[in-house]
């Protein structure tokens, strides 16, 4: 059966592992760490890159393109940038093969050296703020807001499907202003765009905060984060916004004159969200029949099934279908006629209900005699025979229904499991249970390290709607002036 899959309570990750699989999302490939990212799988990022490449230009921005490869001296000029990155490059050295005359195949051409070492790009601050250079003169040329979607490789030994790949998909905005206060402001911003995205489109309650310096993007000044609870207890990290001050523009000599005239180095920020959010996607709603799917990213909305014995009954049942079909085309649904005769209907709703699809229409020769058509959610799995007049306003306030209910049953997941916690002991035993710790810090590195020495619990950020909290560090006894936000991660 296409359905069967570990459940989450005998094995969570190999749970996702099987309907990452099962569900046609991606699969392993032939390179190390490298997925390939099936069609139906590649159909949600889509819906996922239209939205937010709205939300982008409704806020000003625009796309464009920077090289794949970059010169291997740019990440020298900056060395927090360097030193966060290093250990995660893929680095091309030559330029040629050539064919190997004592052992067959193909070897690198020795005399095809690079003059320069070539960087595949883990991220693009470096090329992009040698071009912005170019670019930038005057207060009249600010701001710039850049953004692209586009492929990066971060050498990964450990790897999951969406969740950590070699090789991923993502955007990432790159934007240049004229003060220190415009570009905490589009920091700040984008974070509240990333928020709105996950919650309003994956139906996934998520933490604004503030990462600690531990936790900061590489070259960065100040890193915002959002942060989303999985069914497993762990904290994944769903989008990430900098504010870079001046280091990268000063790394590249990145000046500007002013209205007064002075000369001045150009404020920056950066920000980016990756095919990491499939795997949030699939972890914060799926069950053990399979993918949950948002209906405002769900490639169809809705599947229709044609039940029965004859091809006169089909011909009869599609014509139905064709006028139900209008009307939901109508109303901007997306959905699918599934009248392939090689599978069984029991068959096709398993499948469907594996692959998340919000809502299944089945109708027989009955139905249509009956005036009435059998309506399933993929939610809650409830199951309604409605009448065919209105189906269509019927279905559009059942999607909307269902993505209410999704973000409503994530949110109630995530209040339940986020606790407070005043005493070491207290943490150590609310880490078994998972989920999300409000604990006070004192805010030093130190303390951070050796919490996640001795537990794997990381600070996710320290989330911007809390309130001042006089108290003592969890861990050190020191005192603290507010909670943050603990747990383990992926």
């Amino acid at each position: 059966m296409a359905k069967e899959l570990t459940s989450r309570s005998e094995n969570y990750s190999q749970w996702y592992q099987d309907l990452v699989i099962k569900a046609d999302l991606a699969e392993n490939s032939a390179v190390r760490g490298c997925m390939v990212i099936k069609p139906y799988g590649y159909a949600i990022w889509e819906k996922m890159q239209a939205e937010l490449d709205r939300m982008f230009k409704e806020t000003g921005h625009v796309n464009a393109y920077f090289p794949l490869f970059i010169p291997k001296s740019f990440f020298s000029k900056e060395a927090d940038h360097v030193e966060g990155f290093a250990k995660e490059c893929a680095v091309v050295t030559h330029y040629r093969l050539k064919n190997d005359e004592e052992n067959g195949g193909v070897v690198v051409d020795p005399e095809a050296k690079l003059e320069e070492e070539l960087i595949i790009r883990p991220t693009s601050e470096t090329i992009i703020w040698n071009t912005y250079r170019n670019w930038i003169q005057s207060y009249r040329d600010l701001p710039i807001l850049i953004n692209q979607w586009a492929n990066v490789v971060r050498w990964e030994m450990r790897t999951r499907l969406f969740l950590r790949t070699a090789e991923f998909l993502w955007q990432e905005g790159h934007t240049a202003h004229a003060t220190k206060e415009e570009a905490i402001e589009e920091t700040e911003k984008i974070l509240d765009v990333y928020a709105t995205f996950a919650e309003k489109f994956m139906a996934m309650p998520v933490v604004k905060g503030i990462k600690s310096a531990n936790e900061r993007f590489a070259g960065a000044v100040e890193t915002y984060s959002i942060e989303a609870l999985m069914q497993d207890g762990k904290a994944l990290q769903a989008g990430t916004s900098h504010f870079l001050g001046q280091n990268f523009a000063k790394a590249f000599d990145v000046m500007f004159s002013g209205k007064d005239g002075k000369q001045d180095y150009v404020w920056a920020t950066s920000w980016g969200v990756s095919t990491r959010l499939m795997g949030a996607l699939v972890m914060a709603h799926s069950d053990d029949n399979g993918l949950v799917l948002p209906p405002k990213l769900a490639p169809f909305q809705v599947i229709i099934v044609p039940i029965y014995q004859k091809n006169e009954q089909l011909a009869e049942i599609s014509a139905k279908v064709d006028e139900i079909i209008a009307k939901l085309k109508a109303k901007g649904i997306s959905v699918k006629y599934d009248d392939n005769d090689n599978k069984k209907p029991g068959w096709k709703f398993a499948e469907y209900e594996l692959k998340g699809v919000p809502v299944r229409l089945a109708m027989g020769p009955r139905d249509l005699q009956n005036g009435t058509i059998e309506v399933s959610r993929r939610d809650t799995l409830e199951k309604q025979v409605v009448a065919i007049d209105g189906i269509d306003n019927y279905v559009e306030q059942l999607l909307i229904d269902i993505q209410e209910n999704i973000y409503k049953k994530a949110l109630d997941f995530r209040t339940r499991n986020t606790v407070k916690v005043d005493t070491w002991e207290e943490f150590k035993e609310a880490l078994k249970k998972g989920g999300f710790i409000l604990a006070h810090w004192d805010g030093t590195a130190e303390t951070e390290e050796k919490i996640k020495a001795e537990t794997k619990a990381t600070i996710r950020n320290l989330p911007l709607d809390f309130e001042p909290e006089e108290g003592k560090c969890v861990y050190s006894g020191n005192p603290s002036t507010r909670r943050v936000l603990f747990a383990l991660a992926y």
